[in-house]
């Protein structure tokens, strides 16, 4: 598949796919969405060790593009069900289950579906200039994407409920102090940031990270005994891994280790 909506590459481990409707902010289209499910694919296919997403231009995803979901004529309405159902519910599914950590760029104004978007990374850093907005309530809907379930486990159920009823910008500053996001960094550090994270990760043992971003997902959900049982049955399946071999030997040799990923 050719792109036209986003930007993708993969080398030495590093997926990076860049959103690039600039003109638009960014917004989601159903073109973007199928084009990102092809990235995806190619991300798991191809032995990815970390997937960095962020945007083009000046802002990292304005939500859905609204000119191509116009209501109908004569007052007709849209079945929105259906573009979660198709579009945005297995994207946010699919970034969670990614066997590898995705780092999230944050590079301008994140809005809508797309502030929820980048809230589905594992590791979401921002510009000092960028900010979130969770415009639905200004529409007559609810933060979807997944917003309804990471906003308070995030920041908790107050500000959960103030950024959705109310639709307020919240600045990269204070969405990294109410713990929203990882970090806050300055503009002209952005991307080298963004790079140095991409860098460690693709030499990280990325089974072991896998399994750590699976075992604190199920989490949220899991009780007490049922997460111990999870711990003990995935590090049975890490002991034997190689990478962890590797990092024992490596530590007690005095080295840096070298993980394969597996």
């Amino acid at each position: 598949m050719s792109y036209e909506s986003i930007q993708f590459e993969l080398k030495q481990g590093i997926a990076r796919i860049v959103l690039n409707r600039p003109d638009k902010l960014n917004s989601f289209t159903a073109s973007m969405h199928g084009e990102l499910a092809d990235a995806l694919d190619k991300v798991e296919a191809e032995g990815a060790r970390v997937l960095v997403l962020t945007g083009n231009g000046r802002g990292f995803c304005a939500g859905q593009d609204l000119s191509e979901r116009e209501m109908g004529t004569g007052g007709g309405s849209v079945d929105l069900g259906e573009t979660i159902q198709k579009y945005y519910a297995p994207l946010v599914r699919r970034l969670r289950a990614l066997p590898l950590p995705v780092v999230v760029g944050v590079n301008g104004v994140a809005a809508g579906a797309g502030a929820n978007l980048a809230l589905a990374g594992d590791i979401v850093i921002a510009k000092e200039s960028a900010s979130f907005i969770q415009p639905f309530c200004r529409l007559g809907l609810l933060p979807d994407t997944g917003g309804t379930y990471v906003l308070p486990r995030l920041v908790g159920q107050a500000r959960a409920m103030g950024l959705s009823l109310l639709g307020d910008k919240l600045t990269a500053q204070k969405a990294e102090q109410w713990g929203l996001i990882w970090e806050c960094v300055a503009d002209d550090a952005f991307e080298s940031r963004l790079d140095e994270l991409a860098g460690h990760f693709a030499s990280a043992p990325t089974k072991g990270l896998a399994y750590t971003k699976r075992a604190l997902n199920q989490s949220l959900s899991n009780s007490l005994d049922d997460q111990l049982d999870l711990e003990r049955d995935l590090m049975r399946e890490l002991g034997a891994s190689h990478d962890y071999a590797e990092g024992v030997s490596a530590f007690l040799g005095k080295r840096q280790a070298v993980f394969k990923g597996k």
